[in-house]
């Protein structure tokens, strides 16, 4: 009985925490429902913000939002993706493929 009040107890304390705004895709879902309020759902908008979590991180959320907003189409994983991929060091494709390896008898 007393593990189950302890549980209940635990529950109650976490649900009431909520989650903290200072997250980056916490504050990219509140940019993303004002900047591309015309193309995407505010679910939308949340998908997305996680789905692009390593840009986010990389401080391209302008980047990324201003992509997401000005394109076309359906707000889904795909438009999130191309937007992501076409920001900061991304841009290019990356480093090219490195020259093949010379045999040990070299």
């Amino acid at each position: 009985m007393r593990g189950l009040l302890l549980t209940l107890s635990l529950a109650a304390v976490l649900a009431a925490c909520p989650e903290p705004p200072n997250r980056p895709e916490v504050r990219c879902a509140d940019a993303c429902t004002v900047q591309a309020k015309d193309r995407c759902s505010d679910a939308e908008c949340e998908r997305g913000c996680l789905f692009v979590l390593d840009r986010l991180v990389e401080k391209e959320q302008s980047t990324v939002l201003g992509c997401i907003a000005s394109g076309k189409g359906p707000c889904d994983d795909r438009a999130w993706a191309e937007c992501a991929v076409r920001v900061g060091p991304h841009a290019d494709g990356g480093p090219g493929v490195p020259a093949p390896a010379k045999p040990d008898d070299e």
